[in-house]
């Protein structure tokens, strides 16, 4: 029997069930059975990948033992980056992205010269994944930076008015580069968190214009925090099968489903985003479970934040 009919035939016979997904088994002979059966389960993870997840989906697990509406684990840390005026590490799973904050000095826009700006890029480089290549943005930063871009706009977590140092001649630039150092999925939750904290940890000097010499002076004594006015939480979504969904897609997970979603909220409750490139659609009542699951998920990154913004206050 060829490894091809080996591996049908167990696909007919084996299901994973939820003692393999969770293997709590303590017992040698079921830690040896576990064994044998994730090493047949390789084998088909390699040969029938679409199949090896469904076997799995369908005891309403992941390969990766969690849930369907659980996420990986989080973290973050603030300040990680010294010689910026303000950054971010977050950590999703194995997903890492890191965003440094710096902040210049520009002429208002013609248009709206009571504005300043912030200029989100999303850097996706070959040293993150193998599926990128060193060049010119791929698609994909280019995407995740329009949609960076969007959340900013449509969140209005900063007033651009704030930035402005003197309407009509000097006004604050926010370069905000969002590096992703490991790509396993969900890069856009990810981006978001980075950025969110990134900002809230950006301090600026104060600033005036000289009468006399209509110069720029700035006094490094004084600085103050961004007045972040509300907190963007992206939460995205994988459908496998055109009906299943799951939350926090890895990157392997993404390239299997049948669409993925991703839906931002602010601690209102309010819709800031929604991106939905392509694929399976959705009817109104998944739609709706995927916005009650984003409100959720709100709550627990902004509980996380906040812990970590409250410990690096001096006491």
């Amino acid at each position: 029997m060829s490894v091809l009919e080996q591996v049908a035939l167990y696909l007919e016979t084996a299901s994973p069930g939820p003692g393999l997904c969770r293997r709590r088994e303590k017992d040698a002979e079921t830690w040896e059975y576990c064994s044998i059966l994730n090493t047949r389960l390789f084998a088909t993870r390699t040969v029938e990948p679409l199949e090896y997840y469904r076997r799995f989906l369908k005891e309403n697990c992941r390969p990766d033992g969690r849930e369907l509406g659980e996420f990986r684990t989080t973290t973050v840390n603030i300040g990680s980056i010294s010689t910026a005026d303000g950054s971010a590490l977050v950590k999703l799973g194995n997903t890492t992205v890191i965003c440094g904050i710096k902040a210049e000095f520009a002429a208002p826009p013609t248009d709206a010269p009571d504005k300043g700006y912030v200029v989100p890029n999303v850097d996706l480089p070959p040293l993150c994944s193998s599926r990128f290549r060193s060049g010119p943005p791929g698609e994909e930063a280019q995407v995740a930076s329009q949609f960076i871009a969007d959340v900013i706009e449509n969140s209005q977590i900063i007033q651009k008015e704030d930035l402005c140092i003197s309407p009509g001649k000097l006004a604050w630039v926010l370069y905000c580069d969002l590096i992703c150092l490991d790509y396993d999925g969900n890069i856009l939750d990810a981006c978001t968190f980075a950025l969110l904290a990134a900002l809230k940890n950006v301090q600026l000097p104060e600033v005036t214009i000289s009468e006399e010499t209509a110069l720029a002076e700035v006094n490094l004594k004084k600085k103050s925090f961004l007045n972040i006015r509300t907190h963007p939480v992206a939460t995205s979504f994988a459908v496998f099968d055109d009906t299943l969904l799951i939350v926090d897609p890895t990157g392997e997970e993404e390239h299997l489903a049948t669409g993925t979603l991703t839906v931002v909220m602010d601690e209102e409750g309010k819709l800031c985003c929604l991106h939905k490139p392509g694929g399976s659609g959705l009817t109104g009542a998944k739609l709706q479970d995927c916005m009650s699951r984003a409100v959720t998920r709100h709550k627990e990154v902004k509980k996380l934040m906040d812990e970590v913004v409250k410990s690096m206050k001096p006491k």
